[in-house]
């Protein structure tokens, strides 16, 4: 959801920041300004609502030029030894590392974030170049594989090779971390790459883009362009691209989809999601409150992962309802500098207004709202919103059916495994989905059953480098993270010959 494009005033932008339309050869590219006044969109602080700069956006002829100084770099690139590019993505984590209080505040200002989350983003971004780098320099991860034969005349290799040109678009929902997730197995593989970042978040990408640089990745192997989804039309449509790797809504991700069909580029598409968490009767309800409401909550439920789907034997729903209705209203809503802040706002108006209208329309068909939270008195401007719980929600009702993408959870109590199964897998995706029980056989029948690509047993939404991740279903295409994320920027190729 992006915020309505608008053309800045040169008073609007005499004072403000205005971040470039690309950067392409690690040099920052304009739009040019006319008249004073540069084409570009404004940036809010989520919190606050204030205009902290304009973001430039790029044309047709920046996208074409950022596209054809990833393909002139690209042979050079794939020709680097991968312990060479594992010491690049090294000194990229480090930087991060490095620079961690600088990122975290500017993702703070952004996006709203607690400070707490602000700062696990920043170490998930350097933990995944950290991952990427130890599989370059494992020197097994590239080497060619013999293969056994039936005939001994011939011998057999498999072999990985760079897929191309990359072009990588990321939403705003996590900023920094989806980069990471996309550019460091890219490298890693030889890939070069265009970055599209989210309009409404981009400012912590030119930060990872200007660390990239300065660890001294050579020019041209990452572009950055700017603009909303005219311009990632523009990228995914571009010839000379290879592989696509999309991170956004399922609306959008058909709409890649489509244009990659056309001349067959290689697509991952990690989508969205409205995921389940499972209580069975023999839970640690308290427990499973914890989880409960970070798994709805965190990042103000702007996650495809959100298990906003809550099912509850019906032997603790009781229970669980009144710890759950404690735990919600203790939630402190407020900016990131507000005293125990545990939950931000919406990242922008229009997504705030979208949220609304949901619970409006979801409401209106027959939902019911069993409680909600409330506003610290810090709240009197952003993009803030308290959050919601639904109980007992119509099976068809939108609330329970679609990804909200806010701070809304729905609860319905279920009375058997097997109910709780069907009522898990009845929906169009399959991202995630997580299980809370003391019984070790009743969690190995939910792993298997379940049509998730990850399921958490009585964990929190622990993410790591070396776990895959992505979905079923209208959830995406693909896998993001671990060996499959590199191999994902990378061709399967084989070879016979002759040993006669």
């Amino acid at each position: 959801m992006a915020t309505i494009p608008s053309i800045a005033t040169p008073a609007e932008q005499q004072d403000a920041f205005v971040w470039p339309a690309a950067t392409i050869a690690g040099e920052p590219v304009t739009n040019g300004a006319q008249n004073g006044v540069h084409h570009a969109m404004p940036v809010f602080n989520a919190s606050t609502g204030a205009t902290i700069g304009w973001q430039e956006q790029a044309d047709a002829a920046l996208v074409d030029k950022a596209v054809r100084t990833a393909h002139a770099a690209l042979a050079s690139w794939r020709a680097t030894t991968p312990v060479a590019r594992g010491k690049l993505l090294k000194k990229i984590a480090e930087l991060i590392e490095s620079d961690r209080v600088r990122l975290s505040a500017m993702q703070m200002q952004v996006s709203g974030k607690p400070p707490a989350e602000a700062d696990i983003d920043v170490c998930d971004a350097a933990a995944t170049f950290n991952y990427y780098a130890d599989l370059c320099l494992n020197e097994k991860t590239f080497a060619p594989e013999s293969l056994a034969l039936p005939d001994d005349s011939v011998t057999g290799e498999r072999f990985y090779e760079s897929v191309g040109v990359a072009a990588l678009i990321v939403p705003w929902n996590f900023p920094m971390v989806t980069t990471a997730w996309k550019i460091a197995p890219a490298l890693a593989a030889g890939c070069t790459v265009v970055l599209k970042p989210s309009e409404i978040t981009s400012p912590v990408e030119h930060m990872i883009a200007a660390i990239i640089n300065e660890a001294g990745v050579p020019d041209g192997v990452v572009n950055l362009v700017n603009g909303g989804g005219e311009v990632g039309a523009l990228l995914t449509a571009h010839p000379l691209v290879d592989k696509i790797s999309f991170t956004g809504s399922t609306a959008s991700g058909k709409k890649v989809m489509q244009t990659a069909a056309q001349d067959m580029k290689r697509v991952t598409l990690e989508l969205g999601g409205k995921s389940a968490l499972i209580v069975r009767a023999d839970a640690d309800v308290e427990h499973a409150v914890t989880l409960a409401v970070s798994g709805a909550f965190t990042n103000a439920g702007q996650m495809c992962s959100a298990t906003a789907r809550i099912l509850v034997h019906d032997d603790v729903y009781r229970k669980f309802m009144a710890a759950f209705e404690t735990a919600v209203r203790a939630i402190v809503v407020g900016p990131p500098q507000a005293s125990n802040v545990a939950m931000g706002p919406l990242v922008c108006a229009a997504q705030r207004a979208r949220v609304q209208s949901l619970v409006d329309q979801g409401v209106a068909a027959g939902a019911s709202i069993a409680f909600s939270g409330s506003l610290d008195r810090a709240c009197a401007d952003g993009f803030f919103m308290a959050p919601v719980v639904i109980a007992e929600p119509p099976a068809d009702n939108l609330l329970w059916t679609d990804e909200v993408f806010g701070p809304v959870a729905c609860v319905k109590s279920f009375r058997s495994d097997d109910e709780a199964i069907a009522l898990a897998n009845d929906t169009r995706y399959g991202l995630v989905a997580t299980v809370v029980t003391a019984d070790r056989e009743a969690a190995r029948r939910y792993k298997t059953q379940l049509r998730a690509g990850l399921v958490w047993i009585n964990t929190p939404q622990l993410i790591f480098p070396q776990i895959c991740w992505g979905g079923l279903g209208l959830s995406g295409i693909g896998r993001e993270l671990g060996l499959a994320g590199l191999r994902s920027y990378q061709e399967l190729r084989h070879a016979l010959a002759d040993v006669g």
